[in-house]
């Protein structure tokens, strides 16, 4: 009779024999706080998807001009904005060497020149909040000094040539001018203070910079130069807004904007072929492309401008060397800056509405918060300014709108001075790029400043 043998599964312990450390069936240590973390973004996930108020109509409203604002956004200023700025901050970190930024931006640099470099950069480019944020992070990635970095992020949406001179139109002569005087001190005051707060960090980068090898550039200056301000030139035709009156240089220049824009498009791709060992079939063909679209499609003008962006892409990544590390760099901007933006906005219209819209805060309330010139009302108007996202423009209509209801000139010049320069999806970038407590000073230096110089324009130019 055969027997069948099966397999040991394992052997039993002899009575009073130690098990093995690695056999215990319960851990020594338990890490609760890996467990509980993600524990409570689920059940907090659960109880907000449990309790959704879908019966009340401000919260519907509320969600559909959220979503109104982000599909406005994606069509107005992704493309025809922050893209351009990607390529413009991705060639930042490429071919602007380290040591150059330092010596003309770091904490160490002469003082005027450093404030002077970075304010009117800033106010040459004419962008929105959003839109400054890649060339922020570009420059401070490559070592400039916190202060002119700051002025910098300040100058750009804020000291906006066209944004000041509608203001003094639409709003009043004392506005535009209290607007003005205001960005410009502001730019460079918070980017001082800003150096004082973190002065010690500003040492020891500057401390570490002195280690920094000479600025070698692989190219004359000059054509680094051209090559900057030529896709500066594209991203400010591109993005030039239509002016309230019909006449005047800038209604001619809206007129020709598109015209401007794909000369200073095929300048650069003679670039590409010149400097950057592009071949020239490729950039003619992109040429010809983008030009056959914009025949087909004349009342169109973005279907030919993204074809554009798409063959710029192209032509950056099938050409070995620099400008892969280009794209790289922009890839890099745009990954880390993209989704915040996009949920700062989908937040902000959920909770202010776009201009013209309701959130859920009514709009009442702020017509009756920001009356008179108290305090309270400066106060507010600088916060409310700081969180909502404003488009290049689109603030002088809504403040039109809120001093026919009855606004005062203070909170006015508050939300003026506040609004252009900070939004809620600018404050979570900012904070991407350079942390929490440095981002909630700046806000905080806007937000007091504001609200001061809004309280002294009132008192001087009462409603």
């Amino acid at each position: 009779m055969s027997t069948v043998s099966l397999p040991r599964t394992g052997t039993a312990a002899a009575p009073g024999a130690d098990i093995a450390p690695e056999e215990s069936a319960t851990p020594s240590v338990i890490d609760w706080k890996a467990i509980w973390k993600p524990l409570s973004l689920i059940v907090g996930g659960f109880l907000v998807c449990f309790w959704l108020p879908l019966e009340s109509a401000r919260f519907t409203g509320a969600v559909i001009e959220s979503l109104a604002l982000v599909k406005w956004y994606a069509q107005e200023h992704v493309l025809l904005c922050l893209v351009p700025a990607f390529f413009i901050a991705g060639a930042i970190a490429c071919f602007v060497s380290q040591a150059a930024v330092m010596k003309y931006l770091g904490a160490k640099a002469n003082k005027v020149l450093a404030y002077g470099v970075a304010s009117v950069s800033g106010s040459i480019l004419a962008v929105c909040s959003c839109t400054v944020l890649p060339l922020f992070a570009g420059i401070w990635k490559r070592g400039a000094g916190l202060g002119p970095a700051i002025a910098f992020l300040y100058s750009g949406p804020a000291i906006n040539i066209l944004a000041i001179v509608l203001t003094a139109r639409i709003l009043g002569l004392p506005l535009g001018i209290g607007r003005a005087v205001g960005a410009i001190v502001f730019s460079i005051v918070i980017g001082l203070l800003m150096h004082f707060f973190f002065r010690k960090e500003e040492e020891a980068k500057a401390l570490a910079a002195m280690h920094l090898p000479a600025a070698g550039e692989d190219r004359p200056l000059w054509q680094t130069a051209a090559h900057f301000a030529v896709m500066v030139l594209v991203l400010i035709f591109a993005t030039w807004g239509q002016p309230s009156e019909p006449v005047g240089f800038f209604n001619a220049v809206f007129g020709v904007k598109w015209y401007l824009t794909g000369f200073f498009a095929l300048v650069l791709g003679g670039m590409l072929t010149a400097w950057f060992r592009v071949h020239l079939y490729k950039v003619a063909l992109a040429a010809a492309v983008v030009l056959a679209l914009a025949l087909a499609f004349p009342h169109e003008p973005l279907v030919s401008f993204s074809a554009g962006l798409v063959a710029f892409t192209l032509l950056l990544t099938s050409t070995r060397g620099e400008t892969e590390t280009w794209f790289l760099s922009t890839w890099d901007f745009a990954k880390q800056i993209t989704p915040l933006l996009l949920g700062g906005v989908l937040v902000a219209g959920l909770l202010l509405g776009r201009p013209g819209g309701e959130g859920l805060i009514p709009s009442g309330w702020v017509n009756g918060l920001v009356g008179g010139n108290s305090l309270g009302a400066n106060l507010f108007a600088s916060v409310a300014g700081a969180l909502m996202y404003f488009a290049t423009l689109t603030e002088v209509p809504v403040l039109q709108g809120l001093l026919n209801a009855g606004m005062g000139q203070g909170p006015a010049l508050a939300l003026l001075l506040a609004g252009p320069a900070l939004s809620l999806p600018n404050m979570l970038v900012i904070r991407s790029v350079m942390g929490t407590k440095k981002t909630v000073v700046f806000v905080c230096l806007v937000v007091v400043m504001s609200t001061i110089t809004g309280m002294i324009f009132g008192s001087i130019f009462p409603s």
